[in-house]
């Protein structure tokens, strides 16, 4: 097995839910951390953002089933959403902004330092997700009542 740096890893599971705590009032379960050899999501939306340090690449995408986006999207934003809609769309946007900015301070505090880029979402049953660095493909599942949801942080350099 591929060594995992918990240091890179463990402020995006923290950060994932602590955004779910705070702006949706749900907390997540986390399950068996575990190496992905695959580019098939486990989700049906995935928000992916790339971030880059001083000594190393990484990224990191959040694949939500369709039942959990919608039931986070009906707690963070207090309406009914019954699709995968252009507002969805937008709200894993800014999840995957809100997690990856709260990993960052978190990663800030150990001494890296890192630049963000743009998020983007994709959508629809077995879409790939294609990460910039090169090294492990982490993924730790969560669970809420809902169903499940995927946290995937690659990195390289680290």
């Amino acid at each position: 097995m591929k060594k995992i740096n918990v240091d890179i890893v463990n402020p995006f599971l923290e950060s994932m839910s602590n955004v779910l705590a705070t702006m949706a009032m749900l907390e997540p379960q986390a399950g068996q951390v575990a190496i992905k050899d695959e580019d098939i999501a486990c989700g049906e939306i995935t928000g992916i953002i790339g971030l880059v340090g001083d000594n190393f690449k990484a990224s990191l995408a959040v694949s939500f089933s369709r039942p959990v986006i919608l039931e986070i999207t009906a707690r963070m934003l207090g309406e009914e959403i019954t699709d995968i809609d252009d507002t969805v769309i937008d709200l894993v946007g800014e999840i995957t902004n809100m997690v990856t900015g709260g990993a960052k301070n978190l990663l800030d505090q150990k001494g890296y330092s890192i630049g963000l880029s743009t998020p983007m979402v994709v959508t629809g049953v077995n879409h790939k997700v294609t990460h910039k660095a090169k090294g492990p493909r982490i993924v730790v599942p969560f669970t809420l009542e809902a169903g499940e949801f995927f946290v995937e942080v690659c990195f390289e350099g680290v």
